[in-house]
């Protein structure tokens, strides 16, 4: 008797132990190259916006605060010697101003689009600027993109370049997506140098982190053979911190770090003149990119500091220690769930209460509760994403201790009708209810979040990390329930069938090569089988 009530202890040690190393293993710092910077350890250019926190150019009200470019420029100039700018309007003019006050070259951008009037005002306000501050801005970047977008043809956006031309004289070029380039050669002879963008990380085909230097440097010398005689900057580089997965493209802090060395490198010994984009994180691009938009800066948006220190190593997840601790505790909540549930029944705890399955419950759990708090800020910008990430955390607190109860007091997994039919209500045990309430809203949560990624994929998260737990939990649960009151149940088999067909096509859309897309749907598939399994409330 006495060595067999010593099972949940050595079990509880062993889950605590097996998170406590995982997240030691995940916050070991990641050693980098050798800093790729010169002498003065500053990079040559990098792409600013000066846009805070709810700021936006999207909204038409919007100017920036003089002060405010003043500030981050000053920051700037600790890191670089040059910002490339992407348009004149909502006080960005002023960034010649306080580049010249703090020694800093200025890359100034015409922000060109479909609106002819605009197109004008931009062009005028750019060489006014130009003339006055002929010694700041060494280049004028007539339009970003406007043919990736389709919003002007070729021919329209050469007349636009061959008219800066003629009122300026400093070197003016036009910017787009290297592919753009070799699409349109003829915008060539309008332009001084070309200048193409290469974001691996965006590519049609996405290139992993550790392929992204060789491809930038194949894809410079492609479009260096293709306009011989002109010189070529790359007027975009750069890899996201944050975000969702593309094939085996991984956003991460050591992931960007890593790229940033490694392209430099190549760069500067290939003699390539090189714009990094970009200087702070733009929590406005959330709102069109995802939670990937907001997280290309090398200098945080809160704090404005740097994330990484060049040629020093770089952890995925400083907060480890916390979330190793956390993830620890929550492994003795759910082992104390199980353990009072089954005293409950008597004053001892019972020899039979399976507590290797409630093991699995609080690793799994105890793993992913910490990773899912730290991604739940990053992954949610609008109200309605702040909604959902506090739904998943909510569920991924109750559903693993709540399983942990249910297995140790041998309560049925309890279906659909427990909750929505009065009958099967009344009839149920309060622990039969709890359980068939986070299995409806665990489904629920997996039925919206795949369904979004079936339907509308680019932009949007896995959360793996919230859905972990619970998915893993109610599936284990399922396993080990004893029957019930039988019932055939058409709204499981339809909310199972739905989550299997969405992780089938999100596991082949999004290829073998995203662990992150393969991690969300073989959870998908566990609250498949968890539906498929369920019985009804015991009378």
């Amino acid at each position: 008797m006495a060595s067999l009530n010593r099972q949940p202890v050595i079990l509880l040690l062993a889950v605590s132990l097996a998170i406590g190393l995982a997240w030691y293993g995940l916050g070991l710092p990641k050693t980098m190259p050798r800093s790729p910077l010169g002498a003065d350890g500053k990079l040559a250019c990098v792409s600013y916006a000066p846009f805070r926190d709810s700021q936006s150019p999207l909204d038409p009200a919007f100017v920036v605060p003089p002060e405010q470019i003043d500030a981050d420029l000053e920051k700037l100039a600790e890191i670089t010697s040059c910002v490339r700018t992407y348009a004149t309007e909502k006080g960005i003019d002023r960034v010649p101003e306080f580049a010249r006050k703090h020694r800093l070259s200025v890359l100034q951008g015409i922000w060109i689009g479909r609106d002819p009037v605009k197109n004008q005002q931009e062009i005028e306000t750019a060489v006014a600027l130009a003339r006055e501050y002929h010694d700041v801005i060494r280049g004028l970047v007539v339009g970003n993109e406007v043919l990736l977008r389709g919003e002007m043809t070729a021919a329209d956006l050469r007349r636009l370049i061959d008219d800066v031309k003629r009122q300026v004289d400093l070197p003016v070029t036009y910017a787009d997506v290297w592919e753009y380039w070799l699409k349109n050669p003829e915008l060539a002879p309008s332009v001084d140098y070309v200048t193409i963008h290469i974001l691996p990380y965006w590519e049609d085909f996405p290139v992993a982190a550790e392929m992204a230097a060789s491809h930038v440097g194949d894809i410079y010398r492609k479009v260096a053979a293709a306009f011989p005689g002109k010189e070529i900057m790359i007027g975009e580089m750069g890899w996201p911190s944050e975000g969702r997965m593309r094939e085996g493209a991984l956003p991460s802090p050591s992931n960007q770090a890593r790229v940033l060395h490694e392209v430099l490198s190549v760069a500067r010994r290939g003699g390539w003149p090189i714009n990094v984009i970009e200087a702070f994180d733009q929590p406005w691009k959330r709102q069109l990119e995802g939670t990937v938009g907001g997280h290309w800066g090398l200098l945080d948006a809160d704090t404005r500091s740097p994330k990484f220190r060049w040629g020093k190593p770089v952890t995925d997840h400083p907060l480890w220690m916390h979330q190793g601790a956390l993830g620890i505790l929550f492994g003795f909540v759910i082992f104390a769930a199980a353990y009072f549930s089954a005293r409950s029944e008597g004053e001892d705890v019972p020899e039979t209460v399976p507590w290797l399955p409630v093991a699995g419950i609080a690793l799994s759990g105890g793993l992913f509760l910490g990773w899912a708090l730290a991604q739940a800020p990053l992954e949610s910008f609008t109200p309605i994403d702040w909604a959902r990430s506090i739904f998943l955390i909510c569920i991924g607190f109750l559903t693993p201790p709540a399983c942990a109860a249910a297995i140790a007091r041998r309560t049925p997994m309890a279906g659909f009708a427990t909750v929505l039919d009065p009958l099967f209500w009344r009839a149920a045990l309060p622990l039969e209810r709890l359980l068939a309430g986070v299995l409806m809203l665990s489904v629920m949560a997996g039925i919206a979040l795949a369904l979004g990624l079936v339907f509308d994929p680019r932009y949007r998260d896995f959360h793996f990390a919230p859905l972990t737990g619970p998915a893993v939990a109610l599936m284990i649960a399922s396993e080990v329930s004893p029957a019930g009151l039988k019932r055939r149940g058409v709204a499981e088999w339809i909310a199972g069938s739905i989550l299997a067909a969405s992780a089938i096509y999100i596991s082949i859309n999004e290829t073998p090569l995203n662990w992150q897309a393969q991690w969300f749907a073989a959870l998908l598939l566990m609250l498949a089988a968890s539906c498929w399994r369920l019985r009804a409330a015991q009378s």
